[in-house]
């Protein structure tokens, strides 16, 4: 005769193996993964329908705690009026299931201090906390398609990286959580073959000047890096200052101080404003320059052929091309800097505009500002070469 299937022992919990559904009777099943992770499960009949509840983790759940939390789970359904069970065992000190929240900040405890870069560490949490808030006090169990809709909808199309980051995070979290058996079925975050069908395609913002976005500027000043000529050293010193290409093109040595690591460009070439511009000049941008300092011939910082007069923006162009650039502009670098310092960074946003040169304020708030915040740009500066050199890669 065989055994009722509640006297499933401890032993046999221990020992099971390959993935199945062992049910241990009152609808509590040991739910096994093909990679042999165990946790428990409590089916049931609500509303017409039959949904899973996760009963927590085995072993850190044992099989009489989880005996427990199914009877728990089982009276809530007995009671009149009768209850769900989520809700019943909600709020309880022993509830076996956390809230997203509480989820990921264990996950993130354990997991962020494997990130070598601690810009990465702060965007993951920061990401969370700001971007997920209609998932933090919903069980992670519950979580729902429609749930994360409500999260990436708002932000899909206006910070276009961002919402592609904070969807990646949210996925990985619910399948950390399934792992640990807290979940159960498809992930609500996944995109292929379900996110991608109802958020759809990003629409790119229309510019006057396309912008390559800012996660694909390392990779172009890798293939840069590759050229090694007088164009793509000015094209890269364009990326790393934010300057427009004529003020890059036609830049004098009489204008750059090595010691200080300081570009002055002089009012008359700088467009609209018509006042003199300094540029700190980061890591990446003085070792562009020092062996140009190093062999010049002529005034020009970057000279045209044969040493004669500055280069055109024909081999800029072309170097630019080669790059990877088509279908972005020379000029869209100015909106991918930007862009990058608004998303990814906690750098106030006028010192991000005084970086491009872009009047700050009104006339009178420009009358009393008495300097151009040069060190916190130059910081800025530094924090953009970083990224775009992959120092600071996720």
């Amino acid at each position: 005769m065989g055994r009722t299937t509640n006297r499933l022992t401890a032993n046999e919990v221990k020992a099971a193996k390959g993935k199945q559904m062992l049910p241990v009777g009152g609808g509590l099943y040991l739910r096994v993964s093909s990679e042999g992770a165990k946790s428990w499960m409590f089916r049931f009949r609500w509303q017409g329908k039959r949904p899973d509840m996760g009963l927590g983790p085995y072993p850190a759940v044992s099989l009489a705690q989880a005996r427990e939390r199914a009877e728990l789970a089982r009276a809530a359904l007995a009671s009149m009026p009768p209850m769900d069970p989520r809700e019943a065992l909600k709020g309880d000190d022993g509830r076996p299931v956390p809230t997203f929240l509480e989820f990921a900040e264990e996950w993130m405890a354990a997991n962020l201090k494997e990130f070598s870069n601690a810009e990465h560490r702060r965007q993951w949490r920061s990401t969370i906390e700001a971007y997920a808030r209609p998932l933090h006090e919903k069980r992670i169990d519950a979580i729902r398609t429609e749930d994360v809709l409500s999260c990436m909808t708002p932000v899909w199309d206006k910070k276009r990286v961002t919402a592609q980051r904070v969807l990646g995070r949210i996925e990985r979290l619910l399948d950390a959580a399934k792992a640990k058996g807290f979940r159960d079925g498809e992930n609500p975050a996944r995109w292929r073959g379900h996110l991608k069908t109802l958020l759809g395609s990003q629409r790119k913002p229309k510019k006057h000047h396309p912008a390559m976005p800012y996660d694909e500027v390392p990779a172009f000043m890798a293939r840069l890096s590759e050229q090694g000529n007088t164009a793509s050293h000015l094209m890269a010193f364009l990326v790393l200052t934010g300057v427009r290409l004529s003020e890059g093109r036609l830049a004098t040595w009489g204008e750059i101080d090595m010691e200080a690591q300081l570009w002055t460009v002089p009012a008359e070439r700088m467009g609209k404003t018509k006042q003199e511009h300094r540029v700190p000049l980061s890591d990446a941008a003085m070792a562009l320059l020092e062996p140009l300092h190093a062999s010049k011939t002529g005034d020009y910082v970057f000279p045209g052929q044969g040493g004669r007069g500055h280069l055109s923006e024909t081999p800029v162009r072309k170097a630019f091309s080669l790059a990877g650039g088509d279908g972005f502009t020379i000029h869209g670098f100015r909106s991918s800097f930007r862009d990058w310092a608004g998303e990814e960074t906690v750098f106030p946003r006028d010192i991000a505009d005084m970086a491009l040169a872009h009047l700050v304020g009104n006339a009178v708030e420009r009358a009393y500002r008495r300097g151009d915040a040069l060190e916190k740009r130059r910081s800025l500066m530094q924090a953009w070469d970083d990224f775009c050199t992959g120092k600071a890669s996720a």
